[in-house]
């Protein structure tokens, strides 16, 4: 494709030095308010932009890019996960298909550990009783939680973040463990002292804490199903920052309740931003909304991918970060 002044329809606000860059760079068209597009909104967006960039609350499925006509070229996805756009679907249509890997690897390892912290450590109900002014003095007994040093942590995915949680985890003296769709290379396990599980059963059932650093693929839904969470400890904590639809929901709420697993960190849901309200109730639970990416530095980061891919893809080359099907 020659290169040219791209028409860009942005889904989402983003971070005001990104979009100032891309009105320099394209005829983009910027979103006023911060709300998410409907369906409908997201179909005539695509039918009149060569290059759309949607965020992962932007759902594209096969009967939308249906509808999208012929004028759309490039989808050039704002974060890493994938998993809400049809990639098989618009590579078919001959639609590309790009993400932003890599930037918030860092941010969201740093996420998990203030998760692993939080939960084992009863932050939140420390910062409560602080907040609503009952604290009534130190106490011998008083907020006693677990000592993470010398404690087993599972990892779930041990790609880029898997592995930047595995450094910081070992800082603290954690052992490190993990299950990966592939081994690592001995160098690497060397160097993060893991130990691989090629059964996910039998590190699970293990652990003291779990922590899901893997993609939503259709593999991987439920892989921590109500069976698998049954051969956790009692005492076991799980922290999840990757997909909520890794583990079913319902049958971890149901087994916190029951104190058949000590406590939860989670960053993500398998509603998206529709928490089930029995989790929301509950003592041992730190909730947060999706915040593991959520530093300027990462953000901004993120917005300059996709402005690489746009821009790569307009003088006619292959964006950088080109997403093909097999990878979903």
């Amino acid at each position: 494709m020659p290169a040219q002044r791209l028409s860009v329809v942005v889904t989402r606000r983003l971070p005001e030095v990104v979009e100032t860059r891309m009105k320099e760079l394209f005829d983009v068209e910027l979103r006023e308010g911060d709300k998410p597009m409907s369906r409908e909104e997201l179909v005539a967006a695509m039918a009149r932009s060569d290059v759309i960039v949607p965020c992962i609350t932007d759902k594209i499925d096969a009967p939308m890019l249906a509808q999208a006509g012929e004028k759309l070229k490039l989808i050039a996805n704002y974060g890493a996960g994938v998993d809400h756009i049809d990639v098989a679907s618009a590579r078919q249509r001959g639609v590309l298909v790009s993400n932003t890997p890599g930037v918030v690897t860092e941010d969201t390892a740093d996420m998990t550990m203030a998760l692993v912290l939080a939960v084992t450590r009863r932050i939140p109900e420390g910062l409560a009783t602080m907040q609503t002014g009952r604290w009534e003095g130190w106490s011998p007994t008083g907020y006693m939680g677990g000592r993470i040093g010398g404690k087993r942590l599972g990892i779930l995915g041990m790609g880029r973040i898997g592995q930047a949680v595995a450094r910081r985890a070992r800082a603290f003296g954690m052992q490190i463990h993990y299950h990966n769709r592939k081994r690592l290379r001995p160098e690497v396990e060397a160097e993060l002292e893991a130990t691989y599980w090629e059964s996910l059963d039998q590190m699970v059932s293990r652990m003291d804490v779990v922590s899901v650093n893997c993609p939503h693929t259709p593999s991987t839904f439920h892989l921590l199903n109500a069976r698998r969470l049954k051969l956790m400890k009692p005492e076991a904590v799980i922290v999840n920052t990757s997909r909520g639809e890794v583990i079913d929901e319902n049958a971890l709420t149901r087994m916190l309740r029951a104190g058949e697993i000590s406590g939860a960190g989670l960053d993500v849901f398998e509603g998206r931003h529709e928490i089930n309200p029995r989790l929301r109730e509950l003592p041992n639970v730190v909730l947060l909304p999706h915040m593991g990416s959520a530093t300027i530095e990462g953000r901004s980061e993120m917005g300059e991918k996709v402005i690489i891919n746009v821009k790569t893809f307009a003088d006619g080359h292959r964006p950088p970060d080109l997403v093909v099907p097999s990878m979903v």
